[in-house]
């Protein structure tokens, strides 16, 4: 189910889905059928009543006073207890449909976070975001419209032909007759209306993307004054959404006039028949005014139900993208070993991989990793220096060869035990709108304020953790840090759980020069006597590594420490210079 393109099977499936989070509240589900039954009896009842006030007070000089008010009496009792129930069941179907989609939500939610990388690469985050908030808010209003005037307009619609049924059946037979003109109406609408609504909910999808992109770019936006050209592909899009949602509302809004123009025939054919079958003594005015009653409430519950379809149509569409992120295959756990030490020996053979198969990236790579080693790796941009570190955290799969910490393949691992051995600082940073102290202690919850405060002070960012209005349980907001700050946090949460392997993938690259210098003093600590990667673009950060692993292409084309390629004179030579004196032989 992808595109707009849904045959009418994936319809009866998504319901089928739906259906599986509703049966959860089974209790629930049979007392919101039973109080639209008690409501419908009753509703349907009161009619009744009036009939027979009106039989009491036709023809002169015999009006029942006393039959009169005794019908009013129960008028009054049943009409209060009538908006009990009605209240009752509204509670009822509001919890039903919230806790359901409460459920749908958080499925997607788990979800999420088990999916494999190529999928969040691969569709864009105001997209995923769409589905999950504004996708499942559409279907929250669909189901609970649905849940108030589905189960009541059955009800009503079996009482109504069973009163009915007691009152004259030739009548009753001319309304059943001529019913199903109002259900083709609905279904021809509805046919036509569920196409509109998927492809609204795509659009919506696709204009949450480009807001989102748009304000969290807002400085590169206005920098590059792209304001214009971000409008104009807001205003085309707007417009694109505007035209669906346009013609899903007039195909939906054609069901109600529709078939009300069917009822208004029905109703006067039987007032018609009941007013011949009065003049031949086979009915009673108080009859047919029940009667006529009944025809509109009868035909009532089709306009609702017919009104409820096209409205399911929207949010059927918006639970169909939904489920295509719960029914997305989440990574594969290949390993079950957790290793609980780590001596930090990898051993990477032969390796290949590529995220789009027709086009190579990485190809036969080879590399050894002593214990405690530090290795850089560098190279130009697209090499495959950040995908090197993405196989090695098993973010993405090898398509060949292996790679094996401490002679175990990273494959016969749980991933969780995996990356628990790996801490990583990345140049983009990641911080959560919560509180400094639960930024730091993301990788160990369990952490004492002396531990995060050690941390900090190694990282050099408690100098200015303590500035801050709450010190550690300060918000954070958007706004409030600097790049630099951000990103010493980071290196913070790095710091506070000690991990077997690190890998920096240009780590320091928003900090200045001397708190990059005391960082560098911090990490020469933590890696001390731990296997470390380090990813940069600025060589003098790594002319201390034990082995540099230069890249080109997708390929080792050098290895070696830093006085060993300068002899070279090769391509870390030229790299090297060229960002010192510009020489580029």
């Amino acid at each position: 189910m992808s595109g707009g393109k849904l045959k009418k099977e994936d319809k009866n499936v998504i319901l089928k889905k739906v259906w599986a989070f509703l049966g959860r509240y089974r209790l629930l589900l049979v007392l919101s059928i039973a109080f639209s039954g008690i409501t419908a009896f009753l509703t349907l009842y009161i009619p009744v009543l009036f009939g027979n006030m009106i039989d009491d007070a036709a023809g002169k000089g015999k009006v029942d006073f006393k039959g009169i008010a005794s019908y009013s009496v129960q008028i009054l009792i049943f009409i209060i207890v009538t908006a009990l129930m009605t209240w009752i069941m509204n509670a009822i179907n509001n919890r039903l449909a919230y806790r359901t989609v409460r459920d749908i939500r958080s499925r997607a939610i788990r979800q999420i976070v088990k999916l494999p990388l190529s999928y969040l690469d691969s569709h864009s985050t105001g997209d995923i975001v769409s589905r999950v908030i504004a996708d499942a808010d559409q279907f929250s209003d669909g189901l609970l419209l649905g849940l108030t005037q589905l189960f009541s307009g059955l009800m009503t619609i079996i009482f109504t032909l069973v009163f009915m049924l007691m009152k004259s059946i030739p009548i009753t037979l001319i309304i059943v007759v001529m019913t199903p003109v109002t259900f083709v109406i609905a279904r021809f609408i509805a046919t036509r209306s569920y196409k509109k609504f998927w492809d609204q909910s795509i659009i919506r999808g696709e204009q949450t993307s480009l807001v989102n992109e748009m304000i969290s770019g807002e400085d590169v936006v206005r920098a590059f004054g792209y304001e214009k050209i971000s409008s104009d592909r807001f205003r085309e899009i707007n417009l694109r959404l505007q035209d669906c949602s346009e013609k899903a509302l007039f195909f939906s809004s054609l069901t109600n006039p529709s078939t009300r123009a069917v009822n208004s025939v029905i109703y006067a054919f039987v007032a018609l028949i009941g007013a011949f079958m009065i003049l031949g003594g086979h009915l009673t005015v108080g009859g047919l005014t029940v009667l006529l009653t009944y025809a509109n409430q009868y035909m009532k519950p089709f306009n609702d139900i017919s009104s409820v379809i096209t409205e399911l149509q929207n949010a059927l569409a918006c639970a169909g993208r939904i489920f295509e992120i719960i029914e997305t295959p989440a990574e594969t756990e290949t390993g079950r070993l957790e290793p609980a030490e780590t001596k930090g020996v990898v051993a990477i053979k032969d390796v290949a991989f590529s995220y789009d198969k027709s086009s190579k990236l990485i190809e036969d790579f080879n590399l050894d990793v002593k214990s405690g080693m530090r290795v850089a790796i560098v190279g130009p941009t697209g090499c495959g220096k950040t995908t090197f570190i993405n196989l090695l955290m098993r973010f993405y799969d090898v398509d060949r060869g292996s790679i094996s910490i401490d002679g175990v393949n990273l494959k016969e691992m749980t991933r969780h035990a995996l990356r628990r051995k790996f801490g990583m600082v990345l140049q983009d940073t990641w911080l959560m709108h919560s509180t400094v102290r639960e930024n730091i202690a993301f990788g160990k919850p369990d952490a004492t304020d002396e531990e995060i405060i050690a941390a900090a002070k190694e990282a050099k960012s408690y100098s200015f953790i303590k500035k801050m209005p709450e010190g550690l349980d300060t918000i954070i907001e958007e706004d409030d840090l600097s790049q630099g700050e951000k990103q010493l946090l980071c290196i913070t949460r790095v710091m506070l759980i000690h991990p077997d392997i690190l890998i920096l993938d240009e780590a320091t690259s928003s900090i200045d020069t001397r708190t990059e210098m005391l960082i560098q003093s911090a990490f020469d600590k933590l890696m001390k006597g731990h296997t470390s990667f380090i990813v940069a673009h600025r060589l003098k950060t790594i002319i201390n590594a034990d082995v540099i692993v230069v890249m080109k292409d997708g390929r080792i084309i050098e290895t070696g420490n830093h006085e060993e390629l300068m002899k070279k004179g090769g391509f870390y030579y030229d790299l090297y210079n060229a960002q010192f004196d510009g020489i580029q032989r």
